[in-house]
């Protein structure tokens, strides 16, 4: 009677478990982002940039300003979901310039996905590497960077041979472990070197290379860590991490703001990518494995 009571516990606790989980999408603490409806995400396309763009508003051969193509219209199935061994998986075609971003604001958590790229290249980067990336901490308008087509945001970068990479995306800055660039290099991470500017109003460009190259050969599914807690960020490739940031900020005109919170965006920059497995962790402080990288 005593054994036949315990299975009957466990039966009713895996029950109960398992419904949390399918009512919620939690998994020990994960939230699943991807659904067959992309029903917890929105869009913004902008538009077909071409060779030669040189960061102006596109026109018509009249001269006339082109609109964007704007919110939530899915021109041309630019953004599906596909099914891949029987998982979801989004499809970004990278025709036009733009963005899925998440409805819901986040702010102190761990971000996973998967992400590999297409074969599909359309211009301005037909003789180019294929470019794509995730943008966290995104506030206000879409359509404020050079091409406009993303909003105010810090950029994890995903591009052939450059997973990690950081850029700042409209008036953002953000200070990075980093060897000092010197004439023509880039500045490149490093957890060992001092943290340093980059971005807006700071004496340094917008843009960092990763520690190293992580990603998985020959463009297998690489997965991919954001880690985000008040201001402090890491980017992680297969369980490695190439780049440790901390002092995420914005330039209002007059002063530099937090920029700590807001949606995530993953980009169309015209190039084909998949993305899967996206899930999200909120977090109260930095995990534990990672808290020497910012001592």
């Amino acid at each position: 009677m005593k054994k036949y009571s315990i299975l009957i516990a466990f039966a009713f606790l895996f029950t109960l478990t398992s419904a949390t989980n399918d009512k919620n999408g939690f998994e020990d603490g994960w939230i699943n982002l991807l659904d067959k409806n992309l029903s917890k995400w929105d869009m913004y396309l902008s538009y077909k940039h071409q060779n030669g763009y040189s960061g102006k508003i596109p026109t018509d051969v009249n001269g006339n300003e082109i609109a964007p193509i704007g919110y939530n219209k899915n021109v041309n199935n630019m953004f599906t979901v596909i099914q891949e061994n029987n998982e979801n998986v989004l499809k970004v075609s990278g025709e036009y310039y733009g963005c899925v971003f998440t409805k819901e604001t986040f702010k102190n958590y761990r971000l996973k996905l998967k992400v590999k790229f297409g074969n599909k290249k359309w211009e301005p980067r037909t003789d180019k590497l294929m470019d794509a990336g995730v943008l966290y901490h995104s506030q206000g308008k879409a359509g404020v960077d050079y091409w406009r087509a993303w909003m105010l945001s810090q950029e994890f970068q995903i591009m052939e041979g450059h997973f990690g990479d950081y850029w700042n995306i409209a008036n953002a800055a953000i200070d990075i472990r980093a060897y000092l660039p010197e004439g023509g290099m880039n500045a490149v991470a490093d957890e060992d070197q001092q943290f340093i500017p980059f971005g807006t109003h700071t004496e340094n460009t917008g843009f960092c290379m990763r520690k190293m190259r992580a990603e998985t050969p020959n463009n297998g599914w690489t997965e991919i860590e954001l880690v985000c807690i008040e201001g402090k960020s890491l980017h992680i490739i297969n369980g490695k991490v190439v780049m440790v940031l901390q002092n995420s900020r914005y330039f209002d005109g007059e002063k530099f703001m937090p920029l700590i919170e807001g949606k995530i965006q993953l980009q169309s920059e015209a190039a084909e990518v998949y993305y899967k497995d996206i899930k999200i962790k909120p977090i109260s402080k930095m995990p534990t494995e990672f808290q020497n990288y910012f001592k």
